[in-house]
């Protein structure tokens, strides 16, 4: 098994892998993380895996300043886990105390609430309390998934407080932040901070979210077609790339913490337009973690039409998006 590389906030690795979402939702919180994803996540060549998690689900009835040291121990199995296969663990708030980008809405707003702003700060104090120690090459913390209907200086107010928190504990811990505006702008106000960046590779969302009713989607949106009059790799150089570019240049590591296409996009459009962003991201020296392993948007079980699915160990195995990702 390779050695994991040595992470830095100014220079991330160029880590590969799949956001794994057994903790995604509390809907979700019967379901502890499986050992296989990590093995054949390792053995198909990727050491990476980014966990959204719910903090309702390690909570105890309800109450935000209670945990569940049953829930908790599940999310210690998955760092193990990560380790036995060589696999960096990205731990990531989705639903923070205060904010989540799905409904429902918090009851306490993150970004203007103090006793939220607290609650998150503890939330994120008891994680760098317990897994300190674990090498930086082993697990980072990634604050709050895609904070959005928020301006950077607002939010640059509570990450900084979370940071505070976590250095109080863990000092070297590796931390990442999410990009603001669904995690597709960048943050200079926190450049500073010696901490990374995140960015998203959806764009553009006529592509990667073709009929998926949660984010709006009707008969307007283009047809998911690639290329298309107006956006090719280009486009998605110059608005995707070079923005996070000038980040870089400020002394801050970027990774993709998470991309893909729904199932609903055609698989030959799919798959050229997941090459042009492979092909971008290579050639700015960036890893990335795709939405999902298993499901709608992953390589696994996606129930896409038009895929010549392979039988892999009783799941669908789409073998030509696999072989894609692969070669980048």
């Amino acid at each position: 098994m390779p050695d994991l590389p040595e992470p830095s906030a100014r220079k991330l690795p160029k880590w590969r892998g799949f956001n794994l979402l057994e903790g995604f939702t509390i809907a979700r919180r019967s379901k502890p993380f499986v050992e296989d994803d990590f093995r054949w996540i390792a053995d198909w060549g990727f050491n990476f895996v980014r966990l959204p998690m719910d903090y309702r689900g390690w909570i105890v009835d309800g109450d935000w300043r209670r945990f569940d040291e049953n829930r908790l121990a599940w999310i210690d199995l998955a760092v193990g886990y990560g380790k036995r296969h060589g696999i960096h663990v990205n731990l990531n708030f989705h639903r923070g105390p205060g904010y989540c980008v799905n409904p429902p809405k918090e009851e306490k707003d993150l970004w203007t609430d103090p006793e939220a702003q607290e609650v998150f700060c503890l939330h994120w104090a008891t994680f760098a309390r317990r897994y300190r120690g674990v090498p930086n090459r082993e697990l980072s913390f990634d604050l709050v998934n895609e904070p959005a209907n928020v301006e950077n200086a607002g939010y640059a107010k509570v990450a900084r407080a979370a940071v505070a928190a976590i250095r109080r504990e863990d000092p070297d811990r590796l931390v990442i932040s999410d990009g603001t505006m669904w995690g597709n702008r960048p943050i200079p106000e926190l450049a500073d901070l010696r901490i990374a960046q995140s960015t998203r590779g959806y764009a553009p969302m006529w592509m990667s979210h073709h009929r998926a009713g949660w984010v709006g989607w009707d008969e307007s949106w283009p047809k998911p077609e690639w290329p298309q009059e107006g956006w090719d790799r280009a486009r998605l150089m110059r608005e995707q790339i070079e923005p996070w570019q000038k980040l870089e240049a400020l002394g801050v590591g970027v990774h993709v913490g998470e991309w893909g296409a729904f199932n609903r996009t055609p698989h030959r459009a799919a798959l050229a337009w997941a090459e042009d962003c492979l092909a971008n991201w290579q050639a700015a020296g960036w890893g990335w973690a795709m939405w999902e392993f298993r499901g709608a948007f992953g390589i696994l079980d996606s129930g896409r039409a038009g895929v010549a699915y392979e039988d892999f160990r009783g799941h669908h195995l789409d073998r030509a998006l696999l072989d894609l990702i692969r070669r980048y």
